[in-house]
């Protein structure tokens, strides 16, 4: 760079590199047409910068910087030309050099070899190098009486004299250096904000067409024709709030906004603004918002602004967070077309907290409009699952179960829709390395052509069969199997041999229990592992939760056609241990919802307003990953009923129950079941129609409901009763009348423990007891068996769990409330039929007043 014409404003040090890029490209094409002699000269192809015109300046310049498109040509050709001829001048000064030791060797050349003098190294370029920085190394020498070392010394950098903050003139070289050297360095150090256009668009987004099409209304119209608003006189919008859970997508949205719009993107996350120097944040912000309005139009996206924006009337502990709250309502007013030259700034903001802003920073004028990311609906799941997996080979292409899989993963963000994907990729390469590898091991001493060699028609069992036989094996077989694979085929797969592989369904199946939903990862409970082979009878029951909450879950577009979109309440009441609990597990497991289990009492706070808290976190938590099933057992102790003598705190409790349940807020997809044994002290409000609409009483077994009881949980134990045992008896046994599930799971524990009692602790006492060791596993004890007499001896120690007057209370509760929903009494060969074949869609007991 010359020297009279030093480079110092922004415009003109982009043109000069942009300048010297343009003439190595042009180099770099003269060199290719050169033959194979004349490139061995380092300077052939060389191009000059006097060949160069302002106009192929010009244009290469705006083609390769955007910013400098928005700058005024005049002012731009003004640039280029001074930059040129800062270049010229640089390249006449080093050809004038360069032509300096031809001359001396020509001259040297007509000498004598023998009368040639020893000439040192006079360090002629580094002399020319430090000419050009504007101090004078020998004046100093001069100046300070330093020696050779203090000379050396002297050219070290002046950060690091500063630092050392000596006493000695070391101090005043650096000083001095640091004084004279160029302001263009200072002032490249304040430009650390990086606006590089992001290079996503919104071609790799799903799932939320109506945001984009919010967003581009708002920020693209105008950031791409300003000149509609200024002629109209329409003042654009200066901010918007982007907000909802974390995982939706609120970063990639605004990335591929701005990607798409081709603008300028400032990427400023909030607590980055934050200083420990007092004055330092308010700074920041305003270089952020000069710097962006020197390249507007322009987007400013604040990350996670909540952080520096907290509420001033107590959210803001600290002066300094009031200080960048204030701050940052000023330079959103700035923001207006009149002060930015027509070209709009509009600031974008993202949280997860909207509450907990500012509320002046929420007006109009500021963030004008608010956007919320909901937790995708099952549609917009498969939209971002078509998106994520468009450049990843998956089986059958476009025909992949994508819907199936949406039904899969409710409550399912981006981000972890994002992570089943990874995760289903990990499981499809594990399944195809180990089905390799057990393929060759069976191929024994084929080739290893041969063994890589995949069918493209090997059917689906034949792989699992592979995967199978895999598993089976111990670990040292696993490594074996491994180590024999990667010493065959050490090298990369063939284009062949990785044709056939893909991603399957399958895998993405057995990512999806890896995968834990960010909404899911508090207050959730994991779906229960009861199905209907662990619940013994109540058919009637089991066909009325199918079509009030399975099948709505599974096919709720059965019931839209029908004009049934409100999702149905239930409440279970009977006796205890009639199976309550259990019916709400097994239909959480049916339908493969999101399950919430309440247990009535641990809503409850001794702090004012934190019980309606509770209550309106549960119902937020379900609305959030419907479909979601919320059950609160012991409802009555949540729920009493409503009188003069009921506490205040009680009161609102129940009110805030009730709203939720059918209020204002929308409950599609929340479905609820209550279980009580004492439906007299729940108030009624709950169980009018749109709340609690349907009850179900579980009353006590039939003797014939008993004996399949007793063989579901004989079943599910997988206990080893003998052959002379004989359910059906001791189900029809008068000991039995008042039996409940509790009480029939209990008699079979019983006789268990007996059966252990008469095999292996007979002849033992209690001292025996406490001296034995722990069990050592014995082939020899595997035929133990429960006898008949065990059962006796079991319903003997066994009492029911319900009296007859309870019974009977119960009966007559059923018929005053007229809740028979279910009819009690049963004709005999329906009755058989129900126990016969309880998994019928239409069992015998069900019907409808």
């Amino acid at each position: 760079m010359a020297k009279d014409n030093p480079i110092t404003g922004p415009i003109d040090r982009k043109v000069y590199n942009l300048v010297h890029d343009l003439l190595d490209e042009i180099s770099a094409t003269n060199r290719k047409s050169l033959t194979a002699e004349e490139q061995q000269d380092p300077f052939a192809g060389q191009e000059s910068a006097n060949n160069l015109t302002i106009s192929q300046v010009l244009s290469y310049t705006q083609l390769k910087d955007h910013t400098l498109k928005r700058t005024k040509k005049l002012q731009l050709e003004k640039s280029i030309a001074k930059v040129l001829r800062v270049v010229r001048e640089d390249e006449d000064g080093e050809l004038s050099k360069a032509s300096q030791p031809v001359s001396v060797n020509e001259s040297e050349s007509e000498c004598d070899s023998n009368n040639l003098m020893e000439v040192k190294d006079t360090n002629a370029t580094n002399k020319a190098v430090v000419s050009l920085w504007n101090f004078d190394r020998e004046e100093n020498e001069k100046e300070r009486g330093e020696n050779d070392e203090k000379n050396g010394e002297n050219e070290k950098n002046a950060e690091e004299e500063e630092e050392e903050n000596d006493n000695d003139d070391n101090a005043l070289g650096a000083k001095r250096k640091f004084k004279d050297a160029p302001k263009s360095s200072s002032k490249k150090q304040k430009r650390k904000v990086n606006h590089t256009t992001p290079s996503s668009d919104f071609s790799s987004l799903g799932g939320v067409d109506s945001i984009t099409t919010q967003l581009l209304e708002i920020i693209g119209l105008p950031i791409l024709h300003p000149e509609i608003y200024s002629c109209t006189g329409v003042e654009p919008p200066r901010g918007v709030l982007l907000y909802g859970p974390p995982g939706c997508g609120k970063t990639t949205l605004a990335h591929a906004l701005a990607g798409e719009l081709k603008v300028p993107f400032m990427n400023i996350s909030a607590p980055s603004i934050v200083s420990g120097m007092s004055g330092e944040s308010e700074k920041k912000l305003r270089e952020i918002f000069e710097e962006a309005k020197a390249v507007a139009p322009c987007l400013i996206f604040m990350d996670e602004i909540d952080a520096i924006t907290p509420k001033r009337d107590g959210g803001a502990q600290r002066e300094m967070e009031r200080r960048i709250v204030a701050q940052l309502l000023t330079l959103m007013d700035e923001l207006s077309m009149d002060k930015t030259n027509n070209k709009p700034v509009i600031v974008i903001g993202a949280t997860n907290r909207p509450d907990s802003l500012d509320t002046a920073l929420r007006r109009a004028g500021r963030f004008d409009r608010e956007i919320c990311l909901n937790v995708p609906n099952e549609a917009q799941r498969e939209s971002i699952l078509r998106a994520m997996t468009k450049n990843i080979k998956v089986e059958n292409g476009d025909y992949f179960n994508y819907r199936e899989l949406s039904k899969l993963t409710p409550g399912y963000v981006g981000a972890d829709l994002k992570s089943l994907v990874t995760a289903a990729g990990v499981f499809a390469i594990k399944r195809i390395f180990e089905t390799m590898s057990q393929q060759q091991d069976e191929n024994g001493g084929a080739s290893a052509g041969d063994s890589m060699e995949i069918d493209s028609n090997l059917a689906l069992n034949n792989e699992t069969a592979l995967i199978r036989a895999f598993e089976h094996k111990s670990d040292v077989d696993k490594l074996s199997t491994i180590q024999k694979f990667l010493t065959k085929h050490p090298d990369p797969l063939s284009a062949e041999q990785l044709e056939p592989l893909s991603i399957t369904y399958g895998d993405f199946v057995n990512a999806l229990p890896t995968v834990q939903p960010s909404a899911k990862r508090e207050g959730f409970a994991t779906v229960p592992d009861v199905t209907w082979q662990n619940v013994g009878a109540l058919g009637a029951v089991r066909t009325e939760l199918h079509m009030c909450i399975v099948q709505p879950v599974k096919k709720p577009e059965l019931y839209l056609k029908v004009g049934i979109s409100a999702p149905s309440g239930v409440l279970m009441w009977g006796p205890p241990g009639c199976g309550k609990t259990l019916l709400a597990k097994a239909v959480a497991h049916e339908s493969r919802a999101n399950f919430i289990s309440i247990k009535g009492p641990e809503l409850l706070n001794k702090y004012v307003g934190e019980s309606e808290k509770a209550v309106r976190q549960v119902f937020q938590r379900a609305r959030a990953s419907t479909p979601c099933i919320i059950f609160f057992d012991e409802l009555d102790a949540l729920v009493p009923r409503r009188d003069n003598s009921m506490s205040e705190s009680s009161s609102r409790v129940v009110n805030t129950l009730l709203t939720e349940l059918d209020g204002l807020n929308d409950r599609k997809g929340v479905f609820v079941i209550g279980a009580t044994n004492r439906p007299d002290m729940i108030d009624p409000a709950m169980l009018r129609p749109g709340r609690l609409d349907k009850t179900l009483y579980i009353e006590l077994p039939t003797p014939e409901e008993r004996f399949e009881i007793l063989k579901t949980i004989v079943a599910a134990n997988n206990s080893p009763i003998d052959q002379d045992v004989n359910l059906y008896d001791i189900a029809h046994d008068e000991r039995c009348r008042n039996f409940s599930g509790a009480d029939l799971s209990s008699v079979v524990k019983e006789a268990a423990v007996g059966a252990l009692r008469r095999n292996f602790f007979r002849a033992q006492g209690l001292s025996h007891l406490d001296q034995s060791e722990f069990y050592d596993d014995n082939a020899a004890d595997n035929d133990i068996k429960i006898m008949q007499s065990d059962f006796v001896q079991a319903l003997r120690a066994v009492r029911p769990s319900v009296s007859d007057a309870d019974r009977l209370k119960y009966e007559k509760l059923n018929k005053k409330l007229g809740w028979d929903i279910i009819k009690t009494t049963e004709v005999p060969e329906a009755a058989a039929a129900a126990a016969a074949a309880p998994d019928a869609p239409a069992a015998a007991g069900a019907s409808s007043n």
